[in-house]
């Protein structure tokens, strides 16, 4: 608190008042600290493109869930276009990214699996544009 008054201005308990509002209107969803991967031993990071022929709610449902289940997946999207889904993955090496693969497509059936190897991170950030 006293870091973000030096900041902003006002003293801490302005602060305190507007990031309690902030959570009470959600637009605070939650505090987390932000973890080095790479300290942490986990040194790949894949961008896995998804596309399915399968578009039911069934499948759907059960990719989600599998997805969810796995915590090497940080980051999931679904697209318009070519690609239905493009998924974040973080692990410790290529054989551990092959144990998130081997589950996903135990649990769905996917129609086509692109996984492409970041060479280097040049922006990562959860800071919003506000």
């Amino acid at each position: 608190l006293d870091e973000i008054a030096r900041k902003v201005g006002p003293s801490k308990a302005p602060v305190w008042n507007r990031i309690r509002k902030l959570k009470t209107a959600g637009a605070i969803k939650r505090q987390t600290v932000i973890l080095d991967p790479e300290a942490l031993g986990l040194d790949a990071c894949f961008v896995v493109l998804v596309r399915t022929s399968q578009h039911d709610a069934e499948w759907q449902a059960q990719f989600l869930t599998t997805l969810r289940e796995r915590p090497e997946g940080l980051e999931a999207h679904h697209l318009a276009g070519d690609i239905d889904y493009i998924l974040k993955v973080r692990v410790e090496n290529a054989k551990a990214y092959d144990v998130f693969y081997q589950a996903l497509i135990s649990k769905v059936k996917i129609f086509n699996v692109t996984a492409l190897l970041s060479m280097e991170e040049i922006k990562s950030t959860t800071i919003l544009p506000v």
